[in-house]
């Protein structure tokens, strides 16, 4: 289990991750979604041990990573921006890792290479962004790590690139205890692939529920009210997070379970309404719709 207790830091005068407590449960995917500059990567730096707090603490297995190379071994972490060594090649690179962690699977690694089509001989400096992502995947997967921190875990990646990396991910949770971490602006990926997610906003956690939670709490909904007076009694009966109206037609997400939202919605006159499925991101724009950072916390954009 990976643990964070207030964790900050800053660079300068922008604070990149402010306060931020998460707990990452052992067996679980768990993804960290948010604005653009909300202290994603730097995040997923601080886990790794790349970076030093400027506060708060960080548990791995309940030992801090800081300064630990014992526990640094039980992660991977991959960035964005994988650094490859000038004129390296695959085959190179897995030697280069598998001297630092004490459970690389060479042949293991051979073999996801040759599966996922990539040359073992050729210059990675010659691949495409895909498969330089892919290869970055596949020497985290070839560690044998416990826990595998990913950020923008799919960048690059075609739609069959990325069926294939889930199956290696759900193949390594079930067959030795891996536990992905991983980052993405695509929200469909965190969506499918995820069990829990953490919500960044300016540095700072707004929410880590499991999915199914998350989606409890907020309902939308498609309805047409019968009169105005009927809407203006529902409005006053819920808590709405976004109205959305075209002509008599009107989407409205309610923060509220589905049962006490078909109560409220069945006690005013209605010609029509349907709880409809709700997806990642429109939770995502209605926790952050609004919100802003603060100035004097931070005045640029850090990822």
């Amino acid at each position: 289990m990976i643990e964070t207790m207030h964790l900050e830091k800053s660079f300068g005068h922008i604070r990149a991750v402010n306060d931020v407590t998460l707990t990452m449960a052992d067996g679980e995917i768990f993804g960290l979604v948010g604005t653009n500059g909300a202290g994603k990567s730097t995040f997923l730096r601080l886990l790794a041990g790349v970076l030093r707090p400027d506060g708060g603490e960080i548990l791995v297995d309940q030992e801090k990573i800081w300064d630990n190379p014992a526990r640094k071994a039980d992660l991977f972490f991959v960035p964005s921006d994988f650094y490859f060594f000038p004129n390296a090649t695959p085959q190179e690179m897995g030697a280069y890792f598998a001297a630092l962690y004490p459970k690389f699977d060479r042949a293991r690694y051979e073999k996801l290479l040759r599966e996922f089509g990539i040359d073992r001989t050729r210059r990675i400096q010659e691949f495409s962004k895909g498969m330089k992502r892919q290869t970055a995947i596949l020497l985290g997967i070839s560690s044998g790590t416990k826990y595998l921190l990913l950020d923008e875990t799919f960048d690059g990646l075609d739609p069959l690139m990325r069926q294939q990396v889930r199956t290696l991910f759900a193949g390594d949770m079930a067959e030795r205890g891996l536990t992905p971490i991983l980052t993405s602006h695509d929200l469909r990926d965190i969506e499918d692939l995820c069990d829990r997610i953490g919500l960044l906003h300016a540095g700072g956690i707004l929410l880590s529920e499991d999915l199914a939670g998350l989606r409890e709490g907020m309902q939308k909904v498609q309805v047409v009210f019968a009169s105005e007076a009927d809407r203006a009694a529902l409005l006053s009966k819920v808590s709405v997070k976004s109205d959305k109206k075209r002509g008599k037609l009107e989407t409205i997400l309610v923060e509220a379970n589905r049962e006490q939202t078909e109560a409220a919605f069945r006690a005013v006159g209605t010609v029509y309404f349907e709880i409809l499925p709700l997806t990642l991101e429109e939770v995502f724009i209605s926790k952050t719709e609004g919100m802003k950072s603060d100035g004097d916390v931070r005045t640029d954009s850090l990822d």
